[in-house]
């Protein structure tokens, strides 16, 4: 039987392949993944989502520099293709034309292939033109990101198994699927599908989790579509946005500055009668003010349920609880016979209902003029307060107090 024997310094590279420089066991090579991939997405988050498509921040060179350059080692993105097909999405948000929407293209599509659907969204020189306008077009992008995007990624992988040694190609594999699973699948899936919603977005866009680490404030969606300027996606008290947390870092050291942020609701004195700065105030905040609405009308429709009389089939209470509070040309068609029939149950469930959509229009009026649109909601506010109906009385009287 032969037997080799290997000379020290081959044996040593060998050996030092298989470790790694920095070695380490199974678990570092999970937190090291951990570690890697959250760069990843706050890279995403702050940079391409936040500073490039909505210019909610402007970041200093520094930082604006290392996020792009770990995008390129670690996702062969580029920022020009990905602010375009996020503005896309957002101007044709839930039409055939949004480049990744659930509710056209199917959850299964999206979620499994939604990597897929970018590089195809990315190939439309029409919208590269239309929305890829203010996004980095200097050397280093010419002719190092643009022109060589696979090379990005191929040198992560030499420095994971330089690194790491073989446990370095499992690292990588982990980098390579990060955002393609969290980006593509669970925020442009998921987050256009099941989730909770603080407010009634004009689209299908939900909150996943009120509170996430590892998609880095990003599953904060309806909230996003909401105030897609804002650079901070937390609304809610018990909501966290870890990457307006790192935004906030950054500003504090000068390296990042806070355009905008979504308003907050602020209230005064009662005013005597609505006037055209409540008009202004309802239709500023006009988002805030109706989930408050929301929130009044569940309210009075759990009431209601308790003192019916009436044997009502549990299907019908299913489906007008889970669609009583949403604008009436969000309620499919499956729901509506459920939801009329609650209403003629509940006179006061369908006088909010009505003069919900009465509110609405006020904001959705293209003909009509200022002075009238606030005789109109002077005479709102009168048929609140004269309901009966607590609930519209009080929010009468908050919609009064709201200042601009």
């Amino acid at each position: 039987m032969l037997s080799f024997n290997l000379p020290p310094f081959l044996y040593d590279l060998l050996s030092a392949l298989n470790t790694g420089l920095l070695g380490g066991d199974l678990w570092t090579a999970l937190w090291v993944s951990l570690f890697f991939t959250h760069i990843t997405i706050a890279s995403v988050t702050i940079y391409l989502h936040r500073h490039q498509a909505h210019r909610s921040i402007d970041l200093h060179p520094a930082p604006a520099h290392f996020f792009r350059f770990w995008l390129w080692l670690t996702t062969a993105m580029q920022t020009r293709q990905w602010a375009a097909i996020h503005r896309k999405h957002h101007a044709k948000c839930e039409t055939h034309e949004d480049p990744h929407s659930p509710q056209t293209r199917g959850i299964k599509t999206v979620f499994w292939t939604g990597a897929e659907l970018y590089a195809l969204e990315a190939l439309n020189d029409e919208t590269m033109e239309k929305y890829g306008h203010g996004t980095p077009n200097d050397w280093l992008e010419r002719n190092v990101y643009t022109r060589f995007t696979w090379q990005g990624v191929a040198l992560m992988l030499i420095a994971d198994v330089a690194l790491f040694g073989m446990k370095g190609l499992a690292i990588w594999a982990v980098q390579m699927i990060w955002i393609p699973v969290t980006a593509a699948g669970i925020i442009n899936g998921i987050g256009h599908y099941w989730g909770y919603r603080n407010f009634e977005a004009a689209d299908a866009s939900t909150n996943i989790f009120p509170w996430g680490i590892l998609i880095g404030g990003e599953e904060l969606h309806n909230n996003h579509h909401t105030y897609p300027t804002s650079a901070k996606l937390s609304i809610k008290k018990y909501e966290f946005d870890l990457g307006f947390v790192y935004i906030k870092i950054l500003s504090a050291l000068g390296l990042a500055t806070i355009k905008k942020t979504a308003p907050v609701l602020h209230l005064g004195e009662v005013r005597g009668q609505a006037d055209e700065k409540t008009l202004e105030a309802l239709i500023a905040n006009r988002y805030a003010m109706m989930a408050q609405y929301a929130k009044g009308l569940r309210d009075v429709y759990r009431q209601d349920i308790k003192d019916l009389n009436t044997r009502v089939e549990d299907q019908v209470l299913k489906l007008s609880k889970r669609w009583l509070h949403r604008d009436l040309d969000k309620v499919p068609m499956f729901a509506i016979p459920a939801l009329t029939q609650a209403r003629e149950l509940m006179p006061r469930i369908d006088t909010m209902i009505q003069m919900r959509e009465e509110l609405r229009s006020l904001w959705l009026s293209t003909t009509k003029t200022r002075d009238q649109l606030t005789l109109d909601l002077q005479e709102w506010c009168h048929r609140a307060e004269q309901s009966g109906i607590a609930a519209l009385n009080d929010f009468s009287l908050q919609l009064r107090a709201v200042k601009i």
